[in-house]
């Protein structure tokens, strides 16, 4: 037997969709009704709107109705499943496997401040795994540090999930462990014995050619190709095809490639961040990650047409990579920025997955902030779609 997913979703309109419980084990019910008869090793669930005046009554009703080994979840600003979104209003949307002798340890990680800093308390060591799920509450989580200490101490293994986009209606955070809402630090699971096969879309198309760090420290970059930086980019946006200007129009992003030395690079070997400012006096620029010397870095712009060009270029690619194997299931996190604000239509994500991967079942929420592996190396991004994809 083979990994088995099922995905699950009531919302706030549907006859079972009001109360709590009740909408909890419909969805758990839809969910499991996939696996066959197999036992739910691991629940994902994630809820929004009224749902989260009481988080515990969903838990209840998605133990009720799938008794998982284990469960974790978030409060979410909205959620998808089987090629729907609701982005907004009344939901729960639930996800389960069945993981082929696979194993999903749970961990709930807390951040306490000490004197020189913050120590983290919970967090298993991921050394070895074959992938990690987590999904931090913001405010309370320390997860850019996190997950760069992570690069170093777990090189290699794909960590995916997003950040809390809802609180409970007392204002209270909304991570679930098992039957219990957690308010602070982050929820997830290490992944023993279960292929996952990462997908990050970042949105974003790139545009004018490749360039070389010449010169940086941390997030500043004071010389591309041996020219000031600033210089340099207001030369390549001038020589820029009328289009791609426009396009830029909405907000220049900078993508730098992660995993070096290749011939050429494509669209996802780039991490695309924002600039985060510039010295005109200096000529430099900052961004949000740190930059060293001999880096290779492309202008990049987001829109609409390239953020679904990319979505679906990335999805086919990871179908491709399962070559005769079928997608049992993915795990969704695509950013709040997103849906039909990005797009609009609705469903969009949710609609791609169904059909790259097959109509395999999908859930998982519009998160604050979405994870995933960019060059080997997991990353917080912004308007992104991040996918755990599992293999059948």
């Amino acid at each position: 037997m083979s990994v088995r997913i099922g995905a699950g979703l009531t919302t706030g309109t549907d006859p079972s969709g009001v109360d709590p419980r009740v909408a909890a084990v419909a969805a758990g019910a839809e969910a499991g009704a996939a696996l066959g008869g197999a036992g739910c090793d691991l629940a994902v669930v994630f809820v929004a709107g009224a749902h989260l005046a009481a988080p515990e009554a969903v838990l209840e009703g998605v133990v009720e109705a799938l008794d998982p080994e284990v469960l974790i979840g978030c409060g979410a600003g909205g959620v998808l499943a089987r090629g729907r979104e609701v982005e907004d209003g009344t939901a729960v949307s639930v996800w389960a496997a069945s993981l082929d002798g696979g194993a999903a340890h749970p961990f709930h990680a807390v951040a306490r401040p000490v004197d020189d800093g913050v120590l983290i308390e919970g967090l298993p060591d991921f050394e070895g795994a074959d992938g990690a799920l987590l999904l931090p509450d913001p405010y309370t989580f320390p997860t850019d540090a996190i997950l760069r200490d992570l690069a170093l101490r777990a090189p290699g293994v794909p960590l995916l999930g997003g950040l809390s986009s809802a609180r409970t209606l007392d204002g209270e955070g909304a991570l679930f462990l098992g039957d219990e809402v957690v308010d602070s630090g982050a929820v997830g699971v290490r992944l023993e014995g279960v292929e996952l096969l990462p997908c990050v879309s970042q949105g974003a198309a790139p545009v004018g050619p490749e360039i070389t760090v010449t010169s940086a420290d941390g997030h500043v970059i004071a010389e591309l190709a041996g020219q000031p930086a600033l210089v340099k980019i207001r030369e390549i946006v001038d020589s820029l095809p009328e289009r791609e200007r426009g396009l830029i129009g909405g907000g220049l992003l900078l993508g730098l490639v992660i995993d070096g030395g290749k011939p050429e690079y494509e669209r996802g070997d780039f991490l695309v961040r924002t600039l985060l400012g510039a010295d005109p006096d200096a000529g430099t620029i900052a961004v949000g990650v740190p930059v060293s010397e001999g880096q290779v870095i492309r202008l990049h712009a987001r829109d609409a047409v390239s953020a679904d060009d990319d979505l679906r270029e990335a999805l086919e690619l990871r179908r491709r990579a399962l070559g005769d194997r079928p997608p049992a299931g993915s795990l969704v996190f695509t950013c709040n920025g997103r849906g039909s604000g990005m797009f609009g239509v609705t469903d969009h994500d949710a609609e791609a997955l169904d059909r790259q991967l097959e109509h395999a079942p999908a859930a998982g929420f519009f998160a604050a902030g979405e994870i995933g592996p960019v060059g080997g190396e997991s990353f917080l991004h912004g308007f992104t779609a991040t996918v755990a994809i599992f293999p059948g």
